[in-house]
């Protein structure tokens, strides 16, 4: 039995969470984790290397890179077909400041192994 994810962090959750192609496609999306977002940001945006970003997210090297591939993946899907891309769920905690801080969040059927809560 693998043993359950750790969560990444994330510094906040993005303001704008959902993009539509304009046009007559269907109403067809795909979802980025938030923890696949937070990689792009950092690496892509940002310009950081990964394992500045793995400090940040608290994870590996290794597990910044299949996230960043992942997220990569769905996101030229959308653009190359004409999909819709909605950013949500994943297996995350939220870094930040106020009554959020360390909150512990799991998206469903995602394979965290964490309680909800937390």
């Amino acid at each position: 039995m693998p043993r359950p994810k750790t969560p990444r962090q994330i510094t906040a959750k993005p303001e704008i969470r959902e993009f539509r192609p304009v046009g007559d496609r269907p109403d067809t999306h795909l979802i980025l984790s938030l923890e696949e977002y937070e990689a792009i940001r950092l690496i892509d945006y940002q310009g950081l290397d990964q394992s500045q970003a793995a400090d940040i997210m608290n994870v590996s090297r290794q597990t910044v890179g299949r996230v960043l591939k992942s997220g990569r993946h769905t996101l030229s899907r959308a653009i190359v077909d004409g999909l819709g891309l909605k950013v949500k769920g994943g297996c995350y905690k939220v870094r930040g400041r106020g009554r959020h801080r360390g909150r512990h969040q799991c998206g469903r059927g995602n394979g965290c192994g964490r309680n909800r809560g937390q």
